[in-house]
C-alpha cells in the first residue's frame, strides 16, 4: 500500500491538524512532543486536536509550528522552545540561561520542607537558576525567607521574573558564586543542585544538554568540584542543628556522604529518586 504524499511532503496552505502531526513525526518529533508545539502554535489546549483532527491549520500556525518542530528534531530542549516547564505544579518560564527543571529535582523540596519546620525561618539555595526550587519552598512556607544565589545575571533575571509571575514574596535573589553574596549570614536550612557533571561524561552527548548552559552543568575536573565547595562552606553558614540538602549525580551519593562525614555533619542520609537513583544527600550542623 503507498503511503499518502499529503502526509509525508512538507505541509502547505490547507494541511490539516492531523497531516501536521504526522508530519512532525516523520520528521523525527516524538508524539507528545509534537502534540504540544501544534497546540501553542495554535494556542489551544492539546485535547483541541484530539476533537478536530480534520480542521486546517492557519499559515501562521502551521510556520510557527514547522520553525518548532526543525529546532526540536535538532536536539534543543521542549522547554525552550515553548518558553515555559512545569515544577512543583507551577509554570515556570526559562530560557537557554537556565537549566531546564527536571522531575527529580523535586524530591530535593520535598527533602527541604521534610528538613524544616513550617514556623519563621531563613533559607538559602545556592545556584537557583530558574528560581525553581527557591520558588516552590517559598510557596510552600509563606513564614520562611528564602535568599536565592546565583552567579549569572541572566539566570537571576529569569528566576525574579518567575517570582513575580506567581506572585512570591517571601524569595530575595542576589548575585554571586555560592556563599559570596550572603557574607557572615547563617541558616536554617541550605538547599543546592548545583553543576555536577564531570568533563567528558557521555551523560555531556545527549542533545539536550549541548543547548543547556555548560556551567551549570559541568563541574571539573571530577564532577565533585561545587559539591565539595558547598560542603565545606555550610558550616560557616549554617545554625547548629541546621540541614544541608544537595542534588548530585545517581552515583555520587557515596561520595558526598562522605564529604559531609568528614566535614563533621551528623544524620547523613541519601533518598532515591522515582527512578530508583540516589539523588539527594542530606545532613545536619552538629548542635
Amino acid at each position: 500500500m503507498k503511503s499518502s504524499r499529503s502526509d509525508l511532503t512538507t505541509p502547505v496552505a490547507g494541511s490539516t491538524l492531523a497531516q501536521m502531526l504526522n508530519w512532525a513525526q516523520v520528521r523525527g518529533c516524538p508524539t507528545l512532543d509534537a502534540q504540544l508545539l501544534l497546540a501553542g502554535a495554535l494556542q489551544r489546549p492539546r485535547s483541541h486536536l484530539y476533537a478536530e483532527p480534520e480542521s486546517v491549520c492557519p499559515d501562521a500556525a502551521r510556520d510557527a509550528f514547522m520553525a518548532w518542530i526543525d529546532r526540536r528534531v535538532r536536539g534543543e530542549p521542549l522547554a525552550y522552545i515553548t518558553g515555559e516547564r512545569e515544577f512543583w505544579s507551577r509554570r515556570l518560564q526559562v530560557t537557554p540561561d537556565v537549566l531546564v527543571p527536571r522531575p527529580e529535582t523535586e524530591l530535593l523540596v520535598e527533602r527541604a520542607l521534610a528538613l524544616c519546620p513550617p514556623g519563621p525561618a531563613q533559607v538559602l539555595d545556592l545556584g537557583t537558576g530558574s528560581g525553581a526550587v527557591a520558588l516552590a519552598l517559598a510557596i510552600e512556607r509563606p513564614a520562611w525567607r528564602i535568599t536565592a544565589t546565583d552567579a549569572s545575571p541572566a539566570a537571576l533575571a529569569v528566576a525574579a521574573g518567575n517570582a513575580r509571575t506567581l506572585d512570591v514574596r517571601n524569595c530575595e535573589f542576589v548575585s554571586g558564586s555560592w556563599y559570596e553574596p550572603v557574607p557572615g549570614r547563617r541558616f536554617e536550612l541550605i538547599v543546592s543542585n548545583p553543576p555536577y557533571i564531570a568533563p567528558g561524561d557521555p551523560a555531556l552527548a545527549d542533545p539536550a544538554l549541548r543547548h543547556e548552559p555548560q556551567s551549570a552543568l559541568v563541574s571539573p575536573p571530577d564532577g565533585l568540584t561545587a559539591l565539595r565547595e558547598i560542603i565545606v562552606g555550610a558550616r560557616g553558614h549554617l545554625v547548629a542543628g541546621g540541614a544541608l540538602a544537595l542534588e548530585h549525580g545517581n552515583d555520587q551519593g557515596p561520595a558526598v556522604a562522605e564529604m559531609l562525614v568528614r566535614a563533621g555533619f551528623s544524620h547523613v542520609r541519601s533518598h532515591a529518586d522515582l527512578a530508583g537513583h540516589p539523588r539527594v544527600t542530606e545532613a545536619r550542623m552538629p548542635q
